[in-house]
């Protein structure tokens, strides 16, 4: 008897949902309530378990096909031959390892290879599980980036383990007990579910036991794997029978076949010569220009080495190229006699010089086309979805920043020093949007279009966008209403140096009222904010200029001056927020800023 799996209803407005990965596929057993398949909708990625235990029969909605509520995904049932084809190779390696005396032989090595798998899998049994923990509300899976610690080596309780890419952060995981290393089911660059077995920590006994049964198998086979001992014979038999027997001529194109094993070790190399994380892209990257990457130093985050440390190396170790032909240059030498004769010539460095410094403004990445990462795809996807969820507008003032200018002056050294964290205009900035959104609750308001409800949050946790090297990420200061500008300060310069470094959490990445980026940072005057859902709201700061300005002074009347100005955009969603609203808003927060009572908080 077999069991239908549905797609069930996931939202009231959800009618279809897309297969983005089969956790199990046809023939493999899967137990009741087991997640059996990945949905993607447009609100939500979930996990849709098993009806039913059994085995899957048939696979009806493949992966990135569409299906609609309650149509059927997979049939599961009982198959007889399922339990006969495991039972079967499973007795059948120890077998073939014994007798074959004679012939058989290149087999045995085979077997032999197959049995260092079996000790590791009865030691992982009695190992440690090493699972993917839950990293956050709306995460489903993680991506393996890196491993800190490979089969064999030791670990300790609470040491980091490895390094695992999400939608939203990269993070490490610890090991939960302290052990050896047995076995590695999950490798880098693959995805595994929550919940999933990354790996096996306990007691190795029988380790060193497969190293030297893999070595033995690859001399003494000829014929499984020829190219070995057709790469290592040629090197001492053709120096003598070169001309006279055909066979050396091939052999000397095979003379740099005997490299061949020598990428396993330096593809190993790049993953540990380095001593900071390294993505797979940029792994791939030096492979293929012939980079080792122990021989660079990261200009990233932490010294982290990122894709252009790789290609300026590329680019620089192209240029060495040119010069062996310095004794050519010797033979030129023998040429100024008549090259004084030009004086013209004087000026041409001038270009050369231009040339060469005009080279390194242009990107490598020209010309070239790689994969989006994770990280990207999803904020792209989000980007979209806000504007078409959400009326967008934005408006603009100018603030004059004057006042903040002179106290930060006074008490930025100060402050540094007593509390290790620069004061730059963000705080201040967010110290008054905070003050405003709580008199302007509607600027700090979340809308359910389905449930047809405003909310209205009695907190202020305000998102502070981060450039990073992946991309934006909005960590969040939660209650920022409760922190002063010295408070808040800090946590912003906390948030972004974790953030930077793929130490914070997916929670710390959730649950913001209210979001502000610094686009000024990099010397845009002002921009149009995209509003982060399901929020109303984005503050945009552009950047800092002195500016002459017309003042009203008691005395003198309408002077010009010279002040620090500053435009603050409000990017806000007109089905809640109307153009007063947002008005009222900017305003109150120009009018804290130019009053500049802020020395309290500091």
């Amino acid at each position: 008897m077999s069991t239908d799996v549905t797609l069930p209803a996931l939202g009231e407005s959800v009618t279809e949902g897309t297969v983005s990965r089969w956790l199990k596929q046809v023939g493999d057993t899967v137990e009741m309530d087991e997640p059996l398949v990945e949905i993607s909708t447009d609100k939500v990625d979930t996990e849709i378990p098993s009806p039913a235990a059994g085995t899957v029969l048939e696979i009806r909605v493949h992966e990135d096909e569409t299906a609609a509520v309650g149509a059927v995904l997979a049939v599961i049932g009982v198959a007889d031959t399922a339990p006969s084809a495991p039972a079967a190779p499973v007795a059948v390696p120890p077998a073939p390892a014994v007798p074959p005396p004679p012939a058989p032989e290149p087999a045995s090595p085979v077997a032999a290879g197959l049995e260092p798998t079996g000790p590791a899998a009865s030691a992982g049994a009695a190992g440690t599980e090493v699972k993917l923990p839950a990293l956050g509300e709306s995460v489903t899976e993680g991506t393996i980036s890196r491993w800190l610690k490979q089969v064999g080596e030791t670990v300790e309780a609470d040491e980091p383990l490895v390094e695992v890419s999400t939608d939203k952060v990269d993070t490490e995981i610890p090991s939960p007990v302290s052990g050896t290393l047995l076995e590695i089911r999950v490798h880098e660059d693959e995805t595994a579910p929550v919940g999933s077995v990354l790996a096996l920590i306990g007691q190795a006994a029988a380790a060193p036991a497969p190293t030297p049964a893999a070595p033995a198998p690859t001399p003494a086979a000829p014929a499984p794997t020829p190219a070995a001992p057709a790469a290592v014979a040629p090197v001492t038999a053709p120096p003598a029978p070169a001309a006279s027997a055909p066979v050396p001529a091939g052999s000397a194109p095979m003379a740099p076949a005997p490299v061949v094993p020598a990428p396993t070790a330096t593809a190993g190399a790049l993953r540990t010569e380095s001593d900071g994380y390294v993505t797979p892209l940029v792994r791939k990257l030096a492979a293929q220009h012939g980079v080792d990457l122990a021989s660079i130093t990261g200009t990233g985050v932490g010294g982290r080495i990122r894709k252009q440390d790789v290609l300026d190396a590329a680019a620089a170790a192209s240029q060495p190229a040119p010069q062996p032909t310095a004794p050519a240059a010797a033979a030129a030498a023998s040429q100024p006699a008549p090259q004084p004769t030009a004086p013209a010539a004087a000026t041409t460095p001038v270009p050369t010089v231009t040339a060469t410094a005009a080279a390194p403004a242009v990107s490598r990445v020209r010309g070239t086309t790689e994969k989006m990462s994770r990280l990207r795809a999803t904020i792209a996807r989000r980007m979209v979805e806000s504007l078409q969820v959400s009326a967008q507008l934005t408006a603009t003032v100018e603030v004059d920043l004057t006042a903040i200018s002179r106290l930060r002056a006074k008490v930025k050294d100060s402050f540094k020093a007593r509390e290790g964290a620069s004061l730059s205009y963000l705080p201040f900035i967010t110290k008054a949007a905070v003050e405003a959104l709580a008199q302007f609750p509607k600027v700090n308001a979340t809308i359910d279009t389905e449930a047809g409800t405003i909310t209205y949050p009695d907190a202020e946790h305000v998102g502070i966008a981060v450039d990073t090297d992946k991309g934006l990420l909005v960590p969040v200061i939660r209650d920022a209403g409760t922190l002063s500008v010295g408070g808040l300060a800090k946590k912003i310069a906390d948030l972004a140096a974790r953030t930077r470094a793929s130490q914070v959490t997916p929670d710390e990445l959730t649950g913001g009222t209210f979001t502000i980026t610094n686009y000024g940072s990099t010397g845009t005057l002002f921009d149009t904010p995209i509003i982060n859902q399901p929020q109303v709201a984005i503050l945009g700061t552009g950047a800092l200029v002195k500016r002459p300005v017309v003042l009203n002074d008691a005395e003198l009347g309408e002077i010009v001056a010279v002040r620090d100005m500053m435009y603050l955009s409000l990017s806000y969603d007109h089905r809640l927020v109307d153009g007063a609203d947002a008005a009222r808003f900017l305003s109150t927060v120009k009018a804290r800023l130019e009053g500049g009572d802020f020395g309290a908080g500091l």
